[in-house]
């Protein structure tokens, strides 16, 4: 299940972060902060099988509390209202978010973001609008 992801991750590399934010609509301050943060993720699964992920920085931290399969509503550190589903798929945690933006065709936009685990290591993959985003993450 999701036991290899518990645990608390620190960012160490970053790769076409601030690509992808400007594909999310970020405005260039905020841009500037997030690219110089690198936040820890803890991961943990609660007394009630919830799964809880935390993104820590001195910028922002944020929360999400969910069950594998069953979409909630969620407010990203960017605050946008989205529908989030957590799954697992072939040992990859993949959160994807789905929520009204404003593309080219103003239609339904899609991000998701996939977490592999590999010799101690959390791969951390963001794929928005052909926009892809690469982050490792060391325990």
């Amino acid at each position: 299940m999701v036991d290899k992801f518990v645990g608390t991750w620190k960012m160490t590399t970053s790769e076409n972060f601030d690509e992808y934010m400007k594909a999310l609509g970020v405005g260039f301050a905020t841009r500037q902060v997030g690219n110089r943060t690198k936040p820890n993720l803890v991961v943990c699964v609660d007394d009630q099988g919830l799964i809880c992920m935390k993104s820590q920085s001195t910028f922002k931290t944020t929360e999400i509390k969910c069950n594998l399969n069953e979409s909630f509503e969620e407010i990203t550190a960017d605050d946008r209202k989205t529908t989030t589903v957590v799954t697992l798929e072939n040992g990859k945690l993949v959160q994807k978010q789905t929520w009204d933006g404003k593309d080219v065709n103003n239609g339904l936009i899609i991000a998701n973001f996939v977490r592999s685990w590999s010799n101690k290591k959390v791969f951390f993959h963001s794929i928005k609008l052909c926009v892809v985003c690469y982050f490792m993450i060391c325990c």
